[in-house]
């Protein structure tokens, strides 16, 4: 079948809008017609050369879409059903599986190749080039075929142009405080960066219990909007020193928690966040640094004496098929927004626009919605 798709054909900034080739599921395959992507940094890497690739290939790993169809041997969903698909499709056999990690499943590694399972594709162009999929998934896509481990079923009560949001920035964000983060009642935690990962870290850490919740960015509006997430502070870092703010608010001692959800990570982002974290701290690191970044202003006497802590996650530390349906009911019950994160919406013909406006702040998250 036919499907049209935003394209990379190597680090060049720009996405093509092509016309593909879809091959049908195969065993263990589901064939899923997308309503909704959000629009992440994380797939911007691979259009700067940030983080390499194997090209030409079809990004986007935060979707929400309709089965239209399944392979041989699937028997958890069937046509119509409402799913997500998440980054990471566990095998559940792996250690990491095992020991309750499965988003650090060995899996994992294969998500930049863009083949399947199989070691084959399911994508291509028009002349028989084979085009990968991130992550397996490539939401980019009208249509897309994923592993049924990567699709995660939900309730069609849900609007799939809100829920596309739990596929990655809302768990990524909420996970980082309340699991990664440890987050407790009564704690003070900081977020720096409020993009869709960094507002969901805020409200993570209100859901938690936090007593104060710092919100850092350079950009007014969205410090604005942080309130409305659950941030009791913010801190505009082009005006101020976020870390001398930080101890002011916290007596001197520091915020017990902080969490870096910057997009493009530098060494003295994390730096930043290190020195405005306490004793015995947790200083989380979520945003991606380019991979060629090989340090962090972090002292190395510092992690002794004072006994801080950094520590990294991939997706938050969550079990996508448990947590994935658990902040689906929050939003049901009001305790989780989702509706607020959706700052704009485009087409797949909108999306170098989309991205466009990432970079300059003018979202928190951008949605493409296919027609």
């Amino acid at each position: 079948m036919k499907t049209k798709a935003a394209v990379l054909h190597g680090p060049t900034k720009v996405f093509s809008i092509e016309e593909l080739e879809l091959d049908e599921p195969k065993a263990g395959e589901v064939l899923v017609k997308m309503v909704a992507t959000g629009i992440c940094h994380s797939d911007w890497h691979f259009a700067t050369g940030d983080h390499p690739a194997r090209y030409p290939i079809v990004p986007g790993h935060e979707g929400a879409g309709i089965v239209e169809q399944v392979g041989p041997g699937v028997t958890e969903v069937q046509p119509g059903d409402h799913v997500l698909l998440t980054f990471i499709p566990p095998c559940g056999k792996c250690r990491w599986c095992l020991t309750g990690i499965p988003v650090l499943c060995d899996r994992g590694a294969q998500a930049t190749i863009g083949a399947q399972l199989d070691g084959t594709f399911r994508l291509r162009t028009t002349d028989g080039q084979e085009v990968g999929q991130f992550a397996m998934i490539g939401c980019f896509s009208q249509y897309t075929v994923a592993p049924v481990d990567a699709i995660v079923k939900i309730d069609p009560d849900i609007p799939l142009d809100k829920a596309c949001l739990v596929s990655c920035c809302v768990p990524t964000g909420v996970g980082a405080a309340a699991k990664r983060g440890e987050v407790r009642a009564g704690e003070v935690v900081a977020v720096f960066g409020l993009g869709g990962v960094g507002m969901n870290a805020v409200q993570g850490a209100a859901l938690a219990g936090a007593s104060k919740v710092i919100a850092v960015d350079v950009v007014d509006w969205k410090l604005e909007a942080a309130q409305e997430f659950g941030a009791t502070h913010t801190i505009n870092a082009k005006y101020d020193d976020p870390v001398q703010r930080i101890l002011d608010l916290t007596n001197g001692v520091g915020a017990d928690k902080t969490i870096v959800t910057i997009g493009h990570v530098e060494p003295e982002h994390i730096g930043i966040a290190y020195r405005a974290t306490r004793k015995a701290g947790r200083c989380v690191v979520v945003g991606l640094a380019p991979i060629a970044t090989d340090s962090m202003k972090v002292p190395p006497a510092d992690l002794v004496l004072l006994g801080k802590e950094v520590v990294g996650t991939l997706y938050g530390h969550v079990n996508p098929r448990v947590d994935f349906p658990y902040l689906l009911q929050l939003y049901r019950a009001g305790r989780l927004k989702l509706d607020e994160l959706v700052t704009q919406t485009y087409s797949l013909d909108q999306i170098n626009q989309g991205y466009q406006d990432l970079l300059e702040g003018r979202v928190i998250r951008g949605v493409i919605l296919f027609e």
